[in-house]
């Protein structure tokens, strides 16, 4: 039978990325650690890494498995948390970077839980774009990023997990024709004025996404802010494709906003955790991914509107 003992030790190497590396995580011989794994696999059924000369790799299963490990360790840490009488013996100081849209529709209730759960934590705040956060976490000066994950460069420096996927949504003004179809595809907006926003890389992503279409949107305006973009959908003077993350049902004057899914679009925003890889994790950064892993088990994989 599968045994909490079993998924820390995978936790580690696929975190890791090594045997070695692993081992020394969690204080136990490499041969111990090696077997651990193995017996693991037979007892899934499936591989759960690729072995190389550099070291160890997960497989698609793996990834999937990793997601699933951690949240039944966080289920586990807090059901302990609930027995405990106080946490309030926890101090320290936790520095979380954050990207820029990522800021508004994301940190503050992860951030509310963490103070909740540890009042005397002091929590300090960077906000920035993602390659400023991801040298930050690379040299050590953050602990922890909350940011889309979509664009990281230094993969092989960063531990990365996925809190959500917010899929794209097609944004229209009321009475728009094309509210009338029952599927709605990229072919069809491509030729509409689009109106494009360009916070953390959002146009990047975009770019992306129309050269999977192999199609060339007609963007008439780019803008920095999201309530620009809903004032002037709302107002009719263009269409806008957004993580669903971002959309409410109306403008700040009060104007509706229409969100219809596009039929070929499957791309989601992915937005998650980041810290720096190979060094030993603070308690701290172990609390607050607890916690992040919590919000994600009561959200489930799509951020509330």
């Amino acid at each position: 039978m599968m045994s909490l003992r079993q998924i820390r030790h995978f936790v580690a190497v696929a975190e890791t990325g090594s045997i070695s590396a692993a081992a020394q995580a969690v204080y136990i011989s490499q041969s111990t650690l090696t077997l651990a794994v193995q017996k693991l696999e037979r007892e899934i059924g499936v591989n759960l890494f690729n072995r190389h000369a550099k070291g160890m790799t997960l497989t698609h299963q793996g990834h999937q498995f990793l997601r699933q490990a951690h949240l039944i360790l966080a289920t586990v840490d807090n059901a302990k948390r609930s027995l405990q009488k106080s946490t309030d013996q926890v101090e320290g100081q936790l520095i979380v970077g954050v990207s820029n849209l990522v800021a508004g529709y994301y940190l503050a209730d992860l951030l509310t839980r963490f103070q909740r759960a540890f009042p005397n934590v002091r929590i300090r705040v960077m906000e920035d774009e993602r390659p400023y956060i991801e040298h930050l976490l690379v040299s050590g000066e953050i602990d922890v990023g909350v940011l889309i994950l979509s664009n990281l460069e230094d993969r092989q420096a960063l531990q990365t997990e996925i809190l959500t996927q917010s899929p794209y949504r097609l944004w229209l003004p009321p009475l728009h024709p094309l509210l009338e179809r029952d599927s709605i595809y990229m072919a069809d907006v491509a030729g509409e004025p689009l109106i494009q926003l360009f916070i953390d890389e959002m146009e990047v992503n975009a770019k992306r996404i129309w050269a999977n279409a192999q199609l060339q949107p007609r963007v008439t305006l780019r803008t920095a802010s999201t309530e620009a973009v809903r004032n002037l959908v709302a107002a009719g003077l263009g269409m806008a494709i957004q993580p669903d993350m971002t959309y409410r049902p109306w403008s700040l004057e009060g104007d509706i906003i229409e969100a219809r899914s596009l039929s070929d679009l499957t791309q989601t925003l992915d937005v998650g955790l980041a810290w720096r890889r190979g060094s030993a994790r603070s308690a701290l950064i172990d609390l607050f991914l607890g916690v992040a892993r919590e919000q994600t088990l009561g959200a489930g994989r799509r951020l509330s509107v």
